[in-house]
């Protein structure tokens, strides 16, 4: 059963974290498959359209025998919405904003809440509400040069830039550098032309450069 800490480790372990949303359930299915096949154990399914919650019921019963993966929920903006993904299983919740009612269901369940912050007052309320990793977001208007500037404010904070995040070793090697503990990569790395076109051999290939790029710059 996947806890707070195995969540929050399995993102530390692999200092990547692969998002996306695609209508199709089955293709969905396939991108996991691939991501899992080139070394993935944990990853985010964006709730970014109506068959969201259908979509990822369908994952979570098709992927049961993925025992070491992770799979946890993204844009979780409202209670409603968390609860209706806790229901179908979710490993964990991120949200893109702060809302300490969605942080306490979560953690009621015993599962990592990734609130979204974009201010030092933000991520002070996200600290207060106990969230266990902060999501820095849009991490392209921030930029490595922020989490640099007010990483001392708030010690042992872990962080994830999500939004923007460059799949080129001198963006990846700053932001480490600045101190997050992970990356999140979404249209980077699971682009519209890899969805679209079932390319999943090329899906393949830059998730393996992505882990290699984190790994390599990440010291």
């Amino acid at each position: 059963m996947p806890t707070k800490e195995t969540a929050l480790q399995a993102i530390v372990d692999q200092g990547l974290l692969p998002l996306f949303f695609y209508e199709n359930p089955e293709v969905s299915l396939e991108i996991i498959k691939t991501l899992y096949k080139a070394g993935v154990r944990t990853l985010e399914y964006t709730n970014r359209g109506p068959a969201a919650l259908e979509n990822f019921t369908f994952l979570k019963s098709e992927l049961k025998t993925y025992q070491d993966l992770h799979l946890g929920i993204g844009t979780i903006k409202t209670v409603q919405q968390a609860n209706d993904f806790l229901k179908a299983g979710a490993d964990y919740v991120v949200a893109p904003i702060v809302d300490p009612q969605v942080g306490n269901l979560v953690h009621e369940a015993g599962l990592l809440w990734i609130p979204g912050c974009f201010s030092p007052t933000e991520i002070h309320t996200a600290q207060t509400a106990k969230a266990g990793l902060i999501k820095l977001f849009p991490a392209n208007i921030l930029g490595p040069a922020f989490l640099s500037s007010i990483k001392e404010l708030f010690p042992g904070q872990p962080f994830i830039p999500t939004g923007g995040v460059e799949m080129e070793e001198e963006n990846i090697r700053t932001w480490f550098k600045a101190g997050v503990c992970a990356v999140g990569m979404g249209s980077k790395l699971i682009g519209k032309d890899i969805l679209a076109g079932r390319q999943y051999d090329r899906l393949s290939d830059l998730t393996q450069q992505a882990l290699q790029l984190v790994k390599a710059n990440r010291s």
